[in-house]
């Protein structure tokens, strides 16, 4: 036979370019093909290839003697679901992890080992559901994050470790984690409990997915039928009004094994996180000894910067779904947006002088939603206080909220300065801009 003419590095060069499936067809043709093809320097290929692994580990993270018996492992543990979309989950979830583990720890290890298939069927039993084929996978992987109480450090108003993070303005602090399998099922029970007895309307085969540990209760539920992702509104109570997350065109094949192009909006939803994540677009924010996600974007055109006479101002909204009334006429659209102020290292400079210091005064807000003015405000401070900056400093942060009868809308103003301290100003005050930052309800909602 021709191939068993060949040398043994050529050879292992072929059945590495033929890939794991047809390598197993050609070790059942002669003893010394079936050698080359136990090459456990192949196999390392194939681990790597398809899964990402360097080191031959099965799918709970055990070390295996090789990386062929690896290999077969996996393909054993998820030999009921489409190879190709186990590789893409398996690689949704590494990116995610990757990220947490060199950022943020203690989140890390909040997440669960992955579920058992008899453990996901019992879910189903119990919640009378078909999970569609990706979401079962992405449980396969990680059963969501259960917080103990060595998870600590926690905010007065919950745990601050979600994979999805969040955000706070005034009293309201949403922080989203997944929820494990027999969350799911407690909180879906309570949920439908409490829609029916408000009148709200019930809608089946859907079931709670992530939710706040914080605060204010923000909740994310999967549609196993349709496999899209929605998110409650603040008539989830009274009426069952959700919102998508995920763009409908988007998902497809939820439930179909003899596709190879599956993907639901819990797939889509966390591998767009992740991406966001790694991109540096949402980052993590540290206030005392509590670290947080942050859903601000840090990037443009999400997030916009100016900087005048050296004070640097960066600016980014995020929709709040859960204060959202699609029913209003005039505050249909919630958003809450994020203002950053610091100074330069060099200070500041205004015609050619240096002022290791300037204070705010007065703030300078134009609101608009789908292109019209809706409110041009004045006024002193910023949620009462009048931050003082000073060179190299941290940021100083704040947030508030707007409401819009429209979008998408826009915030754009300025700030007056002056400069060194109120009590003892060492000049005329000066203007520093607020450049234009979008409200818009974005595609993906987290």
């Amino acid at each position: 036979m021709v191939l068993e003419s060949v040398g043994d590095l050529v050879l292992n060069e072929i059945l590495s370019i033929l890939g794991p499936k047809e390598t197993a067809k050609v070790s059942c043709v002669s003893k010394q093909l079936k050698a080359s093809a136990s090459e456990d320097s192949l196999w390392s290929k194939f681990c790597s290839q398809d899964l990402d692994l360097s080191a031959p580990l099965d799918h709970q993270g055990n070390h295996i003697p090789s990386f062929k018996f690896a290999y077969g492992l996996w393909r054993e543990a998820f030999g009921m679901y489409p190879w190709p979309l186990v590789i893409r989950v398996k690689r949704c979830w590494d990116r995610l992890k990757n990220w947490l583990n060199a950022n943020f720890p203690e989140a890390g290890a909040t997440l669960q080992q992955g579920a058992s298939e008899a453990q996901i069927q019992q879910f189903e039993l119990v919640l009378k559901v078909k999970l569609p084929l990706p979401t079962r996978i992405l449980y396969r992987f990680c059963d969501g994050q259960v917080f103990k109480d060595k998870d600590a450090p926690k905010s007065a108003f919950g745990n601050t470790l979600g994979l999805i993070g969040g955000y706070s303005f005034y009293n309201h602090l949403v922080n989203v984690y997944l929820l494990p399998l027999h969350q799911i099922i407690l909180q879906t029970l309570r949920v439908t409990r409490q829609l029916r007895t408000s009148g709200g309307c019930r809608r089946t085969k859907l079931i709670v997915v992530a939710s706040s540990s914080a605060i204010n209760e923000k909740l994310f539920f999967l549609n196993c039928t349709t496999g899209q992702l929605y998110v409650g509104t603040r008539n989830l109570p009274t009426d069952g009004e959700m919102m998508p997350c995920v763009p409908d065109a988007l998902i497809r094949s939820v439930h179909d094994l003899n596709s190879d192009q599956q993907q639901d909006a819990m797939l889509l939803w966390l591998e767009e996180h992740g991406r966001r994540l790694q991109d540096g677009i949402i980052k993590l924010r540290e206030e005392g000894n509590m670290r947080t996600i942050c859903q601000f974007p840090e990037e443009p055109p999400l997030c916009s910067t100016a900087v005048t006479n050296g004070v640097k101002v960066r600016a980014s909204a995020i929709f709040v779904p859960e204060a959202a009334d699609l029913q209003d006429s005039f505050e249909k659209y919630c958003f809450t947006y994020s203002i950053r102020l610091s100074l330069l290292p060099e200070g500041c400079i205004i015609n050619g002088m240096y002022f290791s210091s300037c204070q705010l005064l007065q703030r300078h807000w134009i609101i608009r939603a789908n292109g019209n003015v809706i409110e041009d405000v004045a006024g002193e401070a910023v949620i009462g206080k009048y931050p003082l900056l000073h060179p190299a400093e941290e940021e100083f942060v704040y947030e508030s909220s707007v409401s819009l009868p429209d979008a998408p809308g826009s915030i754009e103003g300025s700030f007056t300065f002056v400069p060194n301290r109120l009590v003892d100003p060492k000049g005329a005050p000066f203007e520093v801009e607020v450049a234009r930052f979008p409200l818009q309800v974005p595609d993906y909602i987290f």
